[in-house]
C-alpha cells in the first residue's frame, strides 16, 4: 500500500536531530523516502538538481531556521527564485526550537510555509499534516 507522502526533505544542521526526525518519520509509516540537507545552500543544491540521480521530489520540507551559512529564512528567499515546476505542491513546514514571536511572524510572511512547529518532530505532527494536506 503507498504511504502517503512519498518523499520529506529535512533541512536541519544539527545531526542528532536529523537522525531522530528521520526515524519518527520511518517509524510512523508515513512516508516512503526521507532525504537530509545539513544546510540551506545544500538544501538549494538538491532541489535545483531534480536530474540527478539521488532526487526525489519532496512533497513537504521540515526546515530550520537556525543554520550556519544560509538559515532558514535565507533559503527561503532562494526558494522563492526557483522555477515553479521545481517548488510546486511542495508543503515547507518550519521546524525549529525557536519559540521567539517574532519568527514565527517572521515565518508566516513567507506564503509558501504552511506549518510552524517546535521540535521535536512526532507522529503527532505528521499525521496532523497528512490529514490536512494527504487526504486518501
Amino acid at each position: 500500500m503507498p504511504k502517503p507522502i512519498h518523499c520529506i526533505l529535512l533541512i536541519d544542521d544539527d545531526p542528532d536531530d536529523n537522525f531522530y526526525h528521520q526515524l519518527v518519520i520511518t517509524e510512523s509509516g508515513l512516508c516512503e523516502t526521507v532525504r537530509i540537507a545539513e544546510n540551506g545552500m545544500a538544501a538549494m543544491r538538491y532541489l535545483a538538481q531534480p536530474e540527478a540521480a539521488d532526487y526525489e521530489r519532496p512533497d513537504v520540507i521540515f526546515l530550520d531556521i537556525n543554520m550556519p551559512g544560509m538559515n532558514g529564512f535565507e533559503f527561503l528567499e532562494e526558494y522563492h527564485r526557483l522555477p515553479e515546476e521545481l517548488k510546486s505542491l511542495v508543503l515547507v513546514m518550519m521546524l525549529t526550537t525557536s519559540i521567539n514571536p517574532a519568527d514565527r511572524g517572521q515565518a508566516a510572511a513567507f506564503e509558501v510555509v504552511r506549518g510552524y512547529y517546535a521540535k521535536p518532530l512526532t507522529t503527532g505532527i505528521l499525521a496532523e499534516i497528512v490529514a490536512r494536506y494527504f487526504p486518501e
